[in-house]
């Protein structure tokens, strides 16, 4: 029998949404390049100097830019959208403000290599790193709801790095469009049936003085708790079953 040869290795790629990260976000697209990397930016309606600089590495990147703020949800959903365009087939999503460090993106990628058409999640790992309180509350509630809604333990839902098969989330169509989003992601993929693998991965928070985020804590977790009360009445209507009969198939396809 004749072997097809024209079989290609999946592609992978890296997004990375940003919104108002201009002292960062530099210092994480160089650190991606050089790497080796392509780098897909979805500049995320900035207005403090991050859209200009961006648009200073030319065809270095692929910029995907819009000038009113959307969210981050919104944000990789362009990104999912463009990366699909170009070919690729996963993608590992990284955030613009440092946290990440970029030598873990082929642990996250090696992972996937193993484990095809799974989500990769980089768990960060917190040992003597001084974390936001509102991060750590923030975490617990949505690693909470993530188990209520899939009956899956999963130990850092809110990390903003990891790796997506685009074949599932490229044209997925989410409920919410800003931070919100990425639970949202992970539970639907648990109600498809898909694996959600666990990687770790080191972090890096800066001073208190230093540090951007645009977590906005009371209107932020009102989206959040809207959300989770609508995930839970799609979870029996659609997800429990959902989950049941994909775990019957698996089953079968075992025996």
């Amino acid at each position: 029998m004749k072997m097809r040869s024209d079989i290609q290795a999946p592609r992978y790629c890296v997004i990375m949404p940003t919104y108002e990260n201009a002292g960062t976000v530099c210092a994480v697209v160089d650190s991606v390049l050089e790497a080796g990397y392509h780098l897909i930016v979805v500049s995320d309606g900035p207005h403090d100097g991050t859209a200009e600089l961006l648009e200073e590495y030319g065809d270095r990147i692929t910029l995907v830019a819009y000038p009113v703020n959307k969210g981050k949800g919104h944000a990789l959903a362009a990104g999912f959208s463009k990366a699909l365009e170009e070919g690729y087939d996963y993608a590992v999503t990284i955030d613009s403000d440092g946290q990440h460090d970029v030598s873990d993106i082929g642990r996250l990628m090696e992972e996937s290599r193993r484990h095809p058409g799974a989500v990769i999640v980089g768990r960060r790992m917190m040992a003597g790193v001084e974390r936001p309180a509102s991060s750590s509350f923030a975490n617990s509630f949505a690693n909470f709801w993530f188990a209520v809604h899939t009956f899956r333990a999963l130990p850092d839902t809110q990390s903003g790095f990891r790796c997506y098969p685009l074949g599932c989330y490229g044209r997925m169509k989410l409920c919410t469009s800003r931070y919100e989003a990425e639970l949202e992601m992970l539970v639907r993929a648990a109600w498809k049936g898909m694996d959600i693998i666990s990687v770790p991965v080191s972090v890096y928070y800066p001073p208190e003085s230093e540090r951007v985020s645009h977590f906005r804590k009371g209107r932020d977790f009102m989206r959040i708790s809207l959300l989770n009360t609508v995930l839970t009445f799609m979870a029996v209507l659609y997800g429990y079953p959902s989950m049941a009969w994909h775990g019957i198939m698996k089953t079968k396809g075992r025996v």
